[in-house]
């Protein structure tokens, strides 16, 4: 179960990204492409939650994980929010911020070496900066992008805005409780990339 139920939510975040993908295309909505490539995260961190539980974590499958699903899944979801609600100026940045996180996902040494079964914790081989700062400013700025501009739109757009809010309280919930182990946070994770998917294509 802690290799299928990983697996299965990076094929599902896979196909939820490619779809809002083919969205893109057909409308070229600079925001569907931003939350496709937050819903290919969620696809990434799951395929490394697979990984590690097939053959053990090290720090090759820990540097995937924390690069897409501590740094990145969340960002890139409020950066679609923003650009949903106008502000051009959030692609650029998101740019800068992938290509800043990618390279000290790379390059941040990780002491003590990853090992063992369970979903290792950044705090034991992460360094509070640049690694866990950097987390830290992503997940909060992208949760408090895409929460608040949902809430700001929701009576205009109550179905989907309250879907994108719902998916981003699962996914959070999903990261507290990182004690389910890699099959719990896996069902999290597909939870909470259904939700979004559902509101990123939804009209009401």
């Amino acid at each position: 179960m802690d290799v299928l139920a990983p697996f299965a939510a990076a094929l599902l975040s896979l196909r939820l990204a490619a779809l809002v993908v083919r969205r893109y295309r057909a409308h070229r909505d600079a925001e569907l492409l931003a939350w496709a490539a937050s819903l290919a995260a969620f696809a990434a961190a799951s395929a490394a939650l697979a990984w590690g539980a097939a053959a053990g974590w090290d720090d090759r499958s820990f540097r995937v994980y924390y690069l897409f699903g501590g740094l990145l899944t969340a960002a890139l979801l409020g950066s679609g929010s923003l650009l949903r609600a106008g502000a051009r100026w959030a692609a650029p940045v998101a740019l800068v911020y992938v290509g800043l996180a990618v390279g000290i996902a790379l390059a941040v040494p990780i002491d003590p070496p990853v090992g063992g079964d369970a979903i290792p914790n950044a705090s034991t081989h992460l360094d509070v900066f640049p690694a866990r700062a950097l987390a830290l400013v992503g997940n909060v700025a992208g949760t408090v992008a895409a929460v608040g501009i949902a809430l700001a739109g929701i009576r205009r757009r109550p179905v989907g805005n309250a879907l994108i809010v719902a998916g981003v309280v699962v996914a959070a919930a999903g990261s507290a409780l990182a004690g389910l182990g890699q099959g719990g946070g896996a069902f999290f994770t597909a939870a909470a990339a259904s939700l979004l998917y559902g509101g990123f294509v939804s009209r009401r």
